[in-house]
């Protein structure tokens, strides 16, 4: 993730440059954009055997064209609390417990995580108002996907579950990832509103990396469609320089 973040600037100091004063509510205009997003997503698919629903917080970093073309780069951090396959039954008591190190119940949770990275590729369809920089927002994308179990042990005193065994259950897995997005973008006159709300679906193609399953005594080789559907809504910062106000002398 700290590669992504550092394309994500390296991006936006180049791209800066290319800004011109412009007049927004004028003309379309050619800009980099930075944006944070929160999504809300319905697992889908392959997903759906494993996880709930899920949530994600993104950075995107965009250049929209004067020919309202949009190019950019993004990632996102995946986040659930809902896991459904039962990982533990090998190692746990009769009764469902896993037994501590201290011979009590110990305290297990499981939570869903994981992270996209991605390029994409839209198009602006403005509309007359408020501008010819906001209206429809279509694009697509093209980039990696990688999700697995968290296993917390509330205070790591379970030798079953250290570091290392952990991998034996957390179902890491990842791959090559499609999305498509469809939305509305507004840019306003005065730059103090600037956001973008739509839908996304996103398909990832994805296989378990982990040499081994403990709780099934096997190594996992299916070949996964994970998909996700969902909405998402942004904060967009343009980076376009202010056209100066005219003055007269007399």
């Amino acid at each position: 993730m700290k590669n992504i973040y550092l394309l994500f600037f390296t991006i936006v100091l180049s791209t800066m440059q290319l800004s011109a004063q412009v007049s927004i509510k004028d003309s379309s205009v050619s800009t980099p954009m930075i944006s944070a997003s929160y999504g809300y997503y319905i697992s889908g698919g392959d997903m759906n055997k494993r996880f709930g629903n899920n949530s994600s917080i993104q950075l995107n970093v965009d250049f929209k064209t004067r020919y309202n073309w949009m190019v950019g780069v993004n990632g996102s951090y995946i986040f659930g609390k809902t896991v459904k396959e039962s990982l533990f039954d090998s190692i746990a008591s009769p009764n469902g417990y896993i037994i501590d190190k201290l011979g009590g119940f110990s305290d297990v949770r499981l939570y869903e995580r994981g992270f996209t990275a991605s390029v994409t590729l839209g198009r602006i369809f403005p509309f007359k108002k408020p501008n010819p920089n906001s209206g429809i927002v279509f694009n697509i994308g093209l980039g990696f996907i990688q999700h697995k179990i968290r296993i917390e042990t509330i205070g790591n005193n379970v030798p079953q579950l250290s570091k290392e065994y952990k991998k034996g259950y957390d179902r890491l897995s990842n791959g090559f990832l499609l999305s498509q997005n469809l939305g509305y973008m507004y840019l306003s006159n005065n730059r103090i509103a600037n956001f973008y709300f739509g839908l996304e679906c996103m398909q990832g193609f994805t296989q378990n990396r982990r040499s081994y399953n403990f709780d099934e005594m096997k190594q996992d080789t299916e070949k996964r469609l994970d998909i996700f559907y969902g909405a998402k809504v942004s904060w967009i910062l343009p980076l376009y320089k202010k056209a100066p106000k005219e003055f007269y002398t007399y």
